[in-house]
């Protein structure tokens, strides 16, 4: 039963922010058995942020405990250690550790009882938030519409769970394995690597004569070795009629780049005219042959336009040379000139059964059409091609071999499919190939035409590099009998090691295609989702590319499921003009109804004791012209927010989620998605009562002050000040049933971003009015001109405005008067010592300065040489001067002042040491 005042979660009040961005962005660099290389997905969230923002969703603030805690302190108390569980729930290493799950899961049962609610995801992409909800013992529903998303939880959500403790059914493992315990997936893990095994051997037999190994020259070792990779060069022919010759597109003549290893390809042509290259060792001489103004002819010189490659290429007219092999030689790669023993292996039919599906026309991330690639099948060589669809072929056939492993191990079979729920022989063997299948796909991601040779790696590149299919001009074909970059065995070795990390002991999850804007029938559950990033992704256009394969693959498996030639495209949420008939405002309003309609079925899905998360990327400068400053409301954002307060939520919190270890600037100059947002809602009352314009106004500055203070005495970033204080002001105004402007009208999301960034502005404002009038005039004259100088004229008055004189300032090194202009000193023009920093302008400039020449040691020596008070005045300062850089567009200023404030805990640790050292030095000194 629902509570009156539903009792407010650690999420509503506070995070470790610092501490689960840290883990966020440390996943980037885990590849063995994390999730997110079982299957390539974008934009996948972090496992930790997920785990964290469920975690403190269901678990209760100690303020809703007053009878427990009754001061504040003794709530500050208890979060700390709250705080410590859930430090440990998001280091990565913990995931599966009994002693953490336990202690986090028995804080959920404390706030929430034993009836532990379930969790839908309907947007559930990579899966990060169902697997996270498995992991903490929630029963969770992953839907989709994308096909490929639902197999991916499918893998990670339904099937380990269903399986989980079943003895290995392969040969292998049966006759070596002593002891016949098999715990967790290690069974199932064991059966998928055996039949990816089995899969190798079976294709080996049918085409393992299309990969002949090569002969290596006397200087690389000699002998015949297994290839890695043929370099191949795009081709067409010159337009020069004086030359028409075959000319290669290629990029850079390098091969790799490794220091003592360097090799290159040089091209020439034979006595027949033909096209041919040679292999050297040491680095290119030459430059490539195409670049982004077009191409040169390698024979004649003649320029090449990108029309007439384009139009060669529709016309089927582009060809490939090969111009390099790459093969496993005894002290690494080993690079040697080609052969027609490798051309022709190379020169087979195209497959009958490969996938002739059409490529989106107009897709922005797109961009090898022009080039006649309009079908999926065109994108791989007939020899990937005949490699791709026989492994595909052979997940039928790796299926019953399994179930009939099964049967002869002793395992029942009822006949009964995954699809409907069996659990026998059948049901086990179709699983097993589940696995197989995203082999494949994972093959199918470093087997293309569109995959290059990293020379300093010396490996392939993957096809999805970025959210896009540009064209690639010297490409790489692999080997997937070989044991290196781009092979099957690869393929195998990664979904193995995720098994090996999956949640043990979970309620079997439901992973489904649905479209969100539809009813999912559901009700008394936890809602927690990342949806679509309004026009950032086409994750259906993308995803395609493995759908193919999948299907034919798995069509027999999930039937319905791969039922369509394409993923769904029509009823994918994302604002994408060109399936609107290039109506960028047909493409706005579908999005903005179907986000509407996604809300409304999420607040009915949705408990009343717990909040709704939704996590949504955020352009942080994107503004449009007219608005007021610093509205900071990207198209996305507010038809996000519009979406979340329509439907009925009431936004508490906005926790900005970061998964990049850096506090560059880079992304913010290039407007870039920053951070992820994570919205906290709850369900508005129904007879919420509406608000004046003047009425939120003051609601909101009642609220954002003492918000502000408290963000900034957690030490949170200046660069996520903005972002954080869109909960308190956003709270105010989603709690209204309306805030009504003068005129009687409806205030929209946009006003109230841009009224709530202007609060902000001046609560921050009011709080550098605190400091001594120096540092006030100094913030003034570095809002209006930074370091530059200034007309003496307007600065005397400003001087006088705060009541300082300016000689004063000259003399206390703060600012420079020459020849009618004044201008502040920058840091680096600061005197080393004899420098009064009791003002918190000189103080706040010397520890920037301090951080960045001597980093945290150095700038804690200063910072213990002023009282921690003073210290903390000036970090203070840092927020307002970072706001202001901010504002101004100085992406360098407001980089200083950011890592002042994200390095204080280490700094003011420090400082804190050094003062008692000082102090027991002095007493020793003193006999004390």
């Amino acid at each position: 039963m629902a509570e009156s005042t539903p009792k407010k979660k650690l999420i509503e009040v506070a995070l470790p922010l610092d501490e689960i961005n840290a883990a966020a962005a440390r996943e980037k660099s885990i590849r063995h058995g994390h999730p997110s290389t079982l299957h390539l997905w974008w934009a996948r969230r972090p496992l930790a942020c997920a785990r964290a923002v469920i975690w403190s969703s269901l678990v209760d603030d100690p303020s809703s405990h007053p009878e427990e805690f009754p001061t504040a302190e003794a709530q500050d108390a208890e979060r700390e250690r709250l705080f410590d569980i859930l430090r440990r729930l998001v280091v990565w290493e913990n995931s599966n550790d009994p002693k953490t799950l336990e202690d986090a899961k028995a804080e959920i049962r404390r706030s929430m009882g034993d009836d532990v609610p379930a969790l839908l995801d309907p947007f559930a992409g990579g899966g990060a938030i169902p697997l996270e909800a498995q992991r903490l013992g929630l029963k969770a529903y992953a839907q989709d519409l994308n096909p490929v998303a639902v197999t991916i939880n499918k893998a990670q959500i339904e099937i380990p769970p269903r399986f989980e403790g079943l003895s290995a059914v392969n040969p292998r493992d049966r006759k070596d394995r002593m002891v016949d315990v098999w715990e967790g997936h290690t069974g199932l893990a064991a059966d998928v690597d055996y039949y990816g095994q089995w899969m190798r051997e079976r294709a080996w037999e049918k085409i393992g004569h299309l990969y002949p190994k090569v002969e290596l020259p006397a200087e690389q070792g000699g002998g015949m070795a297994t290839v890695i990779a043929w370099l191949w060069a795009r081709t067409v022919t010159c337009p020069n009629p004086a030359c028409r010759h075959t000319t290669p597109l290629v990029r850079s003549w390098d091969l790799s780049k490794k220091k003592g290893k360097e090799w290159h390809a040089e091209p020439f042509y034979n006595e027949e005219g033909e096209l041919d290259f040679v292999v050297k060792p040491g680095k290119a001489t030459e430059k490539g042959m195409v670049d982004r103004k077009g191409a040169v002819c390698v024979h004649c010189g003649e320029p090449i336009k990108f029309d007439y490659i384009r139009q060669e290429a529709q016309e089927g007219h582009m060809g490939s040379s090969l111009m390099a092999v790459v093969a496993e030689g005894e002290h690494g790669r080993a690079y040697v000139a080609p052969s027609a023993v490798q051309t022709e292996a190379a020169d087979v039919p195209v497959p009958l059964d490969a996938p002739r599906t059409k490529l989106p026309e107009k897709a922005l991330s797109f961009r090898v059409q022009v080039y006649g690639m309009d079908e999926h099948w065109k994108l791989f060589t007939p020899r990937q091609l005949t490699a791709l669809t026989t492994f595909s072929g052979l997940v039928k056939d790796a299926q019953e071999q399994v179930r009939l492993d099964a049967v002869a191990s002793g395992m029942a079979d009822d006949g009964v499919g995954l699809a409907d729920g069996g659990t026998g022989a059948t049901a086990y063997g179709e699983a097993v190939g589940v696995y197989l299948a995203i082999m494949v796909d994972r093959l199918s991601n470093r087997c293309c035409t569109l995959c290059g040779w990293d020379t300093g790696r010396e490996g392939i590149t993957q096809v999805f590099g970025r959210q896009a299919l540009p064209m690639v001009w010297d490409y790489a074909e692999g080997n997937p009998f070989s044991e290196s970059t781009g092979c099957f065995e690869s393929a195998i070795k990664y979904p193995v090691k995720v098994m090996a990390g999956l949640p043990i002991g979970s309620r079997v999850g439901n992973a489904r295609q649905h479209d969100a804007a539809r009813d999912a029938g559901l009700s008394n559950l936890v809602v927690s989702t990342d949806p679509p990033y309004y026009d950032n992704i086409g994750y259906a256009d993308l995803s395609d590319y493995f759908y193919v394969w999948l299907r034919q693959s798995l069509k027999k498996t999930y039937p319905r499921l791969f039922s369509t030639m394409l993923v769904p495209k029509a009823e994918e949420l994302i604002a994408t003009p060109y399936r609107h008939d290039g109506s960028r405002q047909a493409a706005k309003e579908f999005f903005e109804d179907g986000m509407l309609d996604v809300c409304r079925h999420i607040h009915g899905y949705t408990r009343d004791d717990v909040p709704v998360t939704i996590y949504y990327a955020f352009k942080q400068s994107d503004s449009q012209a007219g608005d007021q400053r610093g509205a900071t409301a990207s198209t996305g954002w507010e038809t996000m927010l519009e979406a979340v307060i329509k439907a009925g939520f009431v936004i508490t919190g906005t926790w900005p989620m970061r998964t990049e270890l850096s506090t560059g600037m880079r992304a913010k100059d290039k407007n870039m998605l920053a951070s992820s947002i994570v919205l906290v809602c709850r369900k508005r009352p129904e007879n919420a009562a509406p608000l004046s314009r003047r009425d939120f106004v003051r609601r909101l500055r009642a609220n954002l002050a003492p918000a502000v203070r408290d963000l900034q005495a957690s030490n949170l970033a200046p660069v996520d000040m903005a972002q954080c204080a869109i909960g308190p002001g956003m709270a105010v105004f989603s709690a209204a049933g309306a805030v009504l402007e003068s005129d009687g009208s409806k205030m929209g999301v946009r006003s109230a971003l841009a009224l709530i960034n202007q609060e902000l502005d001046a609560v921050l404002n009011d709080a550098g009015d605190a400091t001594d009038s120096p540092s006030r005039f100094c913030v003034e004259l570095y809002g209006s001109h930074g370091f530059d100088a200034a007309p003496y004229g307007e600065v005397d008055v400003l001087a006088r405005a705060k009541n300082v004189e300016l000689q004063k300032l000259v003399d206390a090194h703060m600012v420079e008067a020459a020849r009618g202009k004044v201008r502040l000193l920058g840091r680096n023009e600061l005197p080393e010592r004899g420098v009064d920093l009791s003002n918190d302008w000189l103080l706040c400039q010397a520890l920037v300065r301090d951080l960045e020449q001597g980093g945290i040691e150095g700038c804690s020596a200063l910072a213990a040489q002023r009282t921690p008070a003073e210290a903390e005045d000036a970090r203070a300062l840092a927020y307002r001067l970072y706001n202001l850089a901010d504002r101004k567009g100085w992406a360098s200023e407001a980089l200083l002042y950011n890592n002042l404030v994200t390095a204080w805990p280490q700094i003011a640790g420090q400082a804190e040491a050094r003062r008692r050292y000082d102090e027991k030095t002095d007493q020793t000194t003193l006999g004390f």
